[in-house]
Order: structure tokens, then C-alpha cells, then sequence
């Protein structure tokens, strides 16, 4: 899919829906992974409190988005649409979070990923720093990255 025919845009709370679908459906949480996103709603006052942005397609299919916390320094969600996986999305959004980082004045940003999803951030430029012991509802460990942004 050529980089011109996707559109990156801030996304607004009537995507609500469909992020949240996005979300639900992702392949990568299926089994153990399943309870981190049963239930969970990318809801519109979420999106219109940080910087999400949605990657769309000439039709306005989404194909993924990111959630960057300015406040936190921290990449708190990104998902590319399982139909849209391996077509350089994900690299396009860690591209464009990574510029609205520098342009929001951070100098780095954290990421706690989904163990299945470290490989994809540092093709994408994170560098690893630590690992993140499991929590209340989390029963794994979860690898610690940062992409320098400054």
C-alpha cells in the first residue's frame, strides 16, 4: 500500500468505536494475552484529552493509530489493523509519534510493550531499557523501551 494513498489525522471521539474494535479484535492478544483487552474502550474523552492520531486509507478505513501521553513521556497505545499488518503502518505511526514527541519538546518516550510486539519497536528505532514486572491483572513480564526523539 503506497505511503500516498494513507492519511494520518488526529483522531476525534466519533472514532471511538472503531478504535476500540480495533483494539478488541488484534490477533496479537488472543490466548494469555486476551485479558489485556477484554472490556477495554478507547473512549472519547480519552482521545480528545491526548495526542491520538489514526492511519486511514482513501476510504477511511482504519488501519491503525497511536495514543502518545505528553505528560508521561510514554507511548501508551498503538495497534496497526490485523489486515493491514506487515504494509509499513506501524512504521509510518512510530514515525509520526516520534515527530509529534519532538514537537510536543520531549526528549524521549517510554514504551511498556506487549512482549510480542518488542521486535516491531526496535526495527522501528526504540532502543530496550529494562523489563516491567507483571501487576494486578498482567501475569508476564512486559519489555521496557525508549525511542530518542530530541
Amino acid at each position: 500500500m503506497p505511503d500516498d494513498d494513507i492519511t494520518i489525522r488526529r483522531a476525534t471521539a466519533d472514532d471511538s468505536k472503531r478504535l476500540t474494535r480495533l483494539v478488541r479484535a488484534s490477533k496479537a492478544y488472543r490466548g494469555d494475552y486476551a485479558a489485556m483487552v477484554a472490556g477495554y474502550q478507547v473512549g472519547g474523552s480519552y482521545i480528545e484529552h491526548h495526542l491520538v492520531f489514526v492511519a486511514v486509507d482513501a476510504s477511511d478505513r482504519v488501519l491503525g493509530f497511536y495514543a502518545l501521553l505528553v505528560d508521561a513521556a510514554e507511548l501508551d497505545l498503538a495497534f496497526v489493523a490485523d489486515s493491514a499488518q506487515g504494509l509499513g503502518i506501524g512504521r509510518l505511526l512510530m514515525r509520526h509519534m516520534t515527530g509529534q514527541a519532538r514537537d510536543a519538546g520531549l526528549h524521549a518516550v517510554r514504551v511498556v510493550s506487549h512482549p510480542p510486539a518488542e521486535e516491531f519497536y526496535l526495527r522501528t528505532g526504540a532502543v530496550r531499557t529494562g523489563t516491567v514486572p507483571p501487576t494486578a491483572h498482567i501475569h508476564w513480564d512486559r519489555p521496557e523501551l525508549r525511542y530518542d526523539v530530541a
